[in-house]
């Protein structure tokens, strides 16, 4: 088992915000949220996610710590304790101290600074608990709020790899962004 995979999970607090793993009682909200055209535009989620889709996904996120190949979070209001958004390493890349994130917030939380409040405190994760070097992201173009969750983060952009991915029907290009330990946030 890998020394990632040994640690106990980390559960995150910010000022506002817990960062807690998924549970299967998060399926409903989190299908609620995901099934709000505005939340997926931007992403590869399927638009309105069946229950199963969903649930496939709670499986996996609250499994994908133990397996030393990521590591992802429900976010958790902490004053109301509602389901905010989610939050996760899709992967990392062991040998080379290199991860990606990914992320949704719900829009009853958007413009209020909570996304880049949990992406600070995922990336603090990532370089000090998991011993990432490089933590990376991407966007699809046009999708600015996120670009600028991402550069407040300390992430910059670094380029765009054309129809680099093939969902919802199409290939989509991707915007890069990548944050090294040393960056200022």
């Amino acid at each position: 088992m890998s020394p990632i995979a040994k640690r106990k999970f980390p559960e995150l607090s910010t000022q506002r915000l817990t960062l807690r793993a998924a549970m299967p009682k998060d399926v409903a909200a989190f299908q609620a949220m995901l099934s709000i055209p505005d939340v997926t535009r931007f992403s590869n989620w399927p638009d309105a996610p069946t229950k199963a889709q969903v649930e496939r996904s709670l499986r996996w996120m609250s499994k994908v710590h133990g397996s030393g190949k990521g590591c992802a979070w429900i976010i958790e209001v902490s004053a109301s304790k509602a389901l905010a958004g989610a939050i996760r390493f899709n992967s990392f890349e062991k040998k080379w101290r290199c991860g990606e994130i990914g992320y949704e917030l719900h829009p009853d939380y958007w413009g209020k600074g909570l996304m880049t409040e949990a992406v600070k405190a995922v990336v603090a994760c990532g370089h000090q608990t998991f011993k990432l070097n490089r933590i990376d992201a991407w966007t699809l173009p046009g999708n600015n709020a996120s670009d600028r969750v991402l550069e407040k983060s300390g992430f910059q952009y670094e380029g765009t790899l054309r129809q680099k991915a093939w969902f919802k029907g199409a290939f989509h290009d991707f915007r890069m962004f990548g944050r090294i330990a040393g960056d200022a946030a």
